[in-house]
């Protein structure tokens, strides 16, 4: 090998090497927090769901990502539903309390995240005097549901 191959190896590897230090800083600085003025906060992170459950594996099919803007009125709840993918939000505005079925409730307010359950029945009720605004983001399936309502029992019986 002559010296002006070595050196453009020399310059490749440098390269490389300092490629993959660049791509090592910013990943451990994303999480750390802050990079060149840019802020990074983690909301959320995590294999459990708020009332504690293991999220399930990913749902077999073609990606969907779907991101929902939740509105919910004062003094208004949400029917009993559940959801049969991975799904978080993040609440913008107002006060949240999500409900489990068995009682279990999360009280959210602006700022906060929440890791949803996955095939559980929950809802979510806004007890205050302004609107509830959340943003939800749904790792779904294409052409799939993001939400299953539970159906009114009659008891007219």
């Amino acid at each position: 090998m002559n010296w002006s191959e070595q050196h453009m190896n020399c310059n490749y590897m440098k390269l490389v090497l300092l490629s993959t230090l660049f791509y090592l800083l910013i990943s451990n600085q994303v999480d750390a927090g802050e990079f060149d003025n840019i802020k990074v906060d983690v909301l959320a992170k995590s294999g459990f769901s708020w009332d504690g459950s293991h999220l399930p594996n990913y749902s077999i099919g073609v990606p969907e990502i779907t991101i929902l803007r939740i509105t919910i009125p004062p003094h208004k709840q949400l029917p009993l539903h559940q959801h049969p993918h991975i799904n978080a939000g993040v609440l913008l505005r107002g006060k949240l309390t999500v409900v489990s079925e068995n009682g279990y409730k999360l009280y959210l307010k602006a700022g906060d995240s929440i890791v949803e359950t996955v095939n559980k029945w929950h809802y979510g009720k806004n007890e205050n005097s302004e609107p509830a605004k959340m943003i939800v983001f749904y790792a779904g399936v294409k052409d799939g549901i993001n939400s299953i309502f539970k159906p009114i029992e009659n008891k007219s019986h």
